[in-house]
């Protein structure tokens, strides 16, 4: 296999290789497709190349579709169907049409490879596993390559046997397969380096490498975005399209992911699943915002919304390189994303991260405050972890126990200041100058800045020393509230 040898990211390429906005006409309406294996749970690496395709299907009017390849009967649990449905369902990415089953239609990948027999593009193979790692044995041992050549290729169909055969793929033997990338450019496989795969078992049952090419055909996949783990799968899936004479889509073959080191992303590096990120309170705007921008450029552009991505996004504007994943621009991306969202569709989000950490559910009076709260808490907040612990005081409940932080600064002198502040909020008006200038007179009357009452405070009102404003959680809870938690404080 050979690939150009340019390996630069898109921010150091130059400008005229860089993406615009000037986007050739498609030949055909667009469809993508994400096809996650239900083995396990949702990789974030899988989550951007889902996100890839349905920017590109979105923003050039196309279909997004998904199929789950639960073909490993032995592996893949409805479990972890539906735990990649809820994820990306999570993620924003909604999909066109029925979930396709892999499996639900073997029949029809067994159908293809009967075709393939017929047109002379494949042949009945009847070499024992036995027979098979003879010639390898034998070929090792001559210093040739271990490539199976069946010897039953150019077999008279008389002189088969009445056995078990499975159904190869009759590759050419010279040449090259070309495999024009968008990503990676054209690359080359030297066909003397791939085999006569097998495309259905003796038992009937059809191979990844068959079903793939089969569903991306009946689906009408005209764009196969993926990791570039599956490159080198390109040479042989071409070679079907071509043996049953089909239309190969646009490839596309980007980088994987890599931990901050720069090594494959692992659990060492953190997170890894997708559902972590929502565990972990990352908001999905903001996670749908970096993932696009990981490995992906836009000019300069690092914070976009959905529209923006959906209008910007062109595989010219994935690198070669593989991305690394950053933490801190996740949390800066999803902080603000979490202020640029309107209160009435924040709060769901906030209960779908509670939901996700397993969280009892928020009484309705609790969501009541919350709401009321949010305009002071999201401006702050990287995730919903910390707008969640900044709401302590509007969705814990009296009496609120200190923090040891919050009961260190509630000493002697700092309760009987509370003490004296106590009668200036009884008779204030409910409002924040008003607040505010009850607390300047007892800041001024005993000599002390304005932080020696505002710290204690925070501790009475929440019990915390890091809080919203003082005056903003006072105007929130009420004054009934604020005066009972000052008394639970002073008493």
């Amino acid at each position: 296999m050979s690939r150009p040898p340019d390996q630069r990211s898109p921010d150091q390429r130059s400008p005229d290789q860089r993406p615009t906005d000037r986007r050739p006409p498609e030949p055909r309406p667009v469809v993508t497709r994400f096809a996650p294996s239900p083995t396990g749970y949702l990789h974030i690496g899988g989550a951007r190349t889902a996100l890839f395709n349905w920017l590109y299907a979105r923003g050039r009017g196309g279909r997004f579709l998904l199929r789950i390849e639960d073909t490993d009967r032995e592996r893949s649990t409805p479990e972890a169907s539906a735990a990649i449905l809820k994820g990306l369902t999570w993620l924003g990415l909604d999909w066109d049409g029925e979930v396709v089953s892999q499996f639900a239609r073997r029949a029809r990948h067994a159908e293809v490879a009967h075709e393939m027999l017929a047109r002379g593009g494949a042949y009945k193979c009847f070499c024992s596993q036995a027979e098979i790692e003879t010639f390898r044995e034998a070929a090792r041992a001559a210093g040739r390559s271990t490539l199976f050549q069946s010897p039953w290729r150019d077999a008279d169909p008389s002189s088969h046997p009445d056995a078990p055969f499975v159904i190869r793929l009759k590759a050419p033997r010279d040449g090259q397969t070309l495999i024009e990338d968008r990503v990676q450019g054209p690359v080359t496989f030297g066909n003397d380096q791939l085999d006569d795969m097998v495309c259905l078992r003796s038992d009937g049952t059809p191979t990844y490498m068959l079903a793939v090419v089969v569903d991306d055909h009946d689906m009408g996949v005209t764009h196969v975005i993926r990791g570039d783990d599956h490159l080198n799968n390109a040479a042989r899936q071409a070679q079907v399209y071509r043996a049953m004479g089909w239309d190969e889509p646009v490839w596309a073959h980007i980088p994987l992911i890599h931990g901050p080191d720069g090594k494959k992303l692992s659990k060492r590096h953190g997170a890894v699943g997708l559902h972590e990120y929502q565990v972990l309170g990352y908001s999905a705007a903001g996670l749908r915002n970096y993932l696009c921008r990981l490995g992906w450029s836009h000019g300069d552009a690092e914070f976009f919304t959905d529209a923006q991505a959906r209008d910007w996004f062109d595989l010219d504007g994935i690198g070669r390189a593989p991305a690394r994943l950053d933490f801190r621009k996740l949390e800066n991306l999803s902080g603000q994303h979490i202020a640029a969202t309107p209160d009435p569709a924040l709060l769901p989000e906030i209960l779908a991260y509670l939901d996700a950490t397993g969280a009892p559910p928020l009484s309705q009076a609790q969501k009541d405050g919350l709401s009321r709260a949010l305009y002071c808490l999201k401006d702050r907040a990287k995730t919903f972890a910390e707008l969640v612990e900044k709401a302590h005081f509007v969705l814990g409940s009296r009496p609120f126990a200190p923090d040891p932080a919050a009961q260190a600064v509630l000493d002697t002198v700092s309760r009987r200041i509370l003490a004296e502040l106590t009668p200036h909020l009884q008779n204030a008006s409910w409002d924040r100058a008003a607040l505010e200038a009850a607390v300047a007179t007892v800041a001024e009357a005993s000599a002390v800045g304005l932080g020696k009452i505002a710290a204690p405070l925070r501790a009475a009102l929440a019990g915390r020393t890091v809080t919203p404003s003082v005056f903003d959680m006072m105007l929130i809870i009420g004054r009934d509230e604020t005066l009972a938690r000052l008394g639970d404080a002073t008493t």
